[in-house]
């Protein structure tokens, strides 16, 4: 029996991918439990132009980023924090804090996708991390410095 995957399943295949499997392990199983379809002709013509859109999708997501990493590379970012005499701010510099600096800017980045190679707790320059998409990243400076 020729089925179309639309879950991924553990040692069979994964989505939108088209298995061969026993009658009754996809009519018992499969099927009912919504983890595949019947191959038919009209469902791989479905599957093949789901599969195009998610191309087109894919390239558009991946241009959107490298344009937004072209514009971040190297940005000066300043937060300014209170600190002590010595340098110590108090607390640490968050994501949070970094993605809505950025926000201010004008740059709708999630602090989920910025990522900081050290723990900043003292005034001065440090980079961040930002993943753009799964291919797509760029480099920015943080610049602490105290608040007035």
């Amino acid at each position: 029996m020729k089925l179309i995957l639309k879950k991924d399943v553990a040692k069979l295949g994964e989505k939108d991918q088209v298995v061969e499997v026993k009658d009754g392990y996809g009519r018992n199983f499969l099927i009912p439990q919504g983890k595949a379809v019947l191959a038919t002709v009209s469902q791989l013509k479905m599957l093949e132009e789901t599969k195009k859109q998610r191309v087109a999708k894919e390239k558009e997501l991946v241009s959107n980023a490298r344009k937004l990493a072209d514009e971040l590379e190297g940005r000066e970012v300043g937060i300014e924090v209170k600190a002590g005499s010595n340098g110590k701010i108090f607390g640490s510099i968050t994501t949070m804090q970094i993605a809505v600096k950025l926000a201010d800017m004008g740059y709708e980045i999630d602090r989920k996708s910025i990522e900081l190679k050290e723990e900043i707790k003292q005034l001065g320059s440090y980079t961040a991390m930002l993943n753009l998409h799964k291919s797509v990243n760029a480099q920015i400076n943080l610049e602490v410095i105290q608040e007035d």
